[in-house]
């Protein structure tokens, strides 16, 4: 029953936070309804799971606010065989909605305990096309490198240069830049040397710490 429950609640979630808000791919809202949000906050923030808010994970940590989850991840046009980055896995939510739309995911947190916690949440759950990494997500994964997609959920002064360089032609980047008090979430797309970017909407996330983000926490 409780599983219904939860179910009847990101049913709710998908229609009322994210399809309304204009959210339209039925692949983004599908992976939405597939993926079980309760499943990736602490025991006792289940019971708000479902909320139009970020909840805290641990570590100064959060998960964002579904509709923000979807927003990021539907201007990332993410296809069925894509290499997509991630850089911030704290619970793993955001990585297991791309796992559902992409052939591979690679995602770096630089907490040890949240990326072996969530490890094992995405194994007991079945996401085999997630790889979790304990670096600095800052500098990226050059060797997995050329990624069709990127997406950064935590906000730096600048976007990593390390990052432009790893995306591919024709990729797309999206992440929040700005202080630390609020942010701009800014698509990048990749022509050749050429990136266009595009100023999206105003947003606030956690810092980005790293030797090409924030210095310290």
């Amino acid at each position: 029953m409780e599983e219904d429950q939860f179910k009847k609640q990101r049913e709710a979630m998908v229609e009322k936070q994210i399809a309304r808000r204009g959210i339209t791919s039925e692949r983004v809202l599908q992976a939405f309804r597939e993926v079980p949000r309760h499943e990736f906050v602490p025991p006792k923030r289940q019971v708000s799971a479902y909320q139009d808010r970020p909840l805290p994970i641990g570590e100064g940590q959060t998960i964002s606010q579904p509709y923000i989850v979807a927003y990021m991840t539907d201007r990332l046009q993410v296809g069925e065989e894509d290499r997509v980055l991630e850089i911030g896995t704290g619970s793993g939510y955001q990585a297991a909605i791309l796992a559902e739309l992409a052939g591979e995911v690679h995602t770096i947190e630089r907490h040890r305990s949240l990326a072996e916690e969530t490890q094992r949440r995405l194994d007991k759950l079945g996401y085999d096309n997630v790889q979790i990494y304990v670096r600095d997500g800052t500098l990226g994964l050059p060797e997995k490198a050329p990624f069709q997609g990127i997406i950064v959920t935590a906000s730096a002064p600048e976007i990593p240069p390390a990052l432009l360089e790893q995306l591919d032609e024709g990729g797309r980047l999206i992440m929040p830049v700005g202080d630390r008090f609020g942010q701009v979430l800014k698509l990048v797309v990749r022509t050749g040397d050429d990136y266009q970017k595009e100023a999206l909407s105003p947003v606030a996330f956690v810092p980005l710490i790293g030797e090409q983000g924030w210095d310290t926490a």
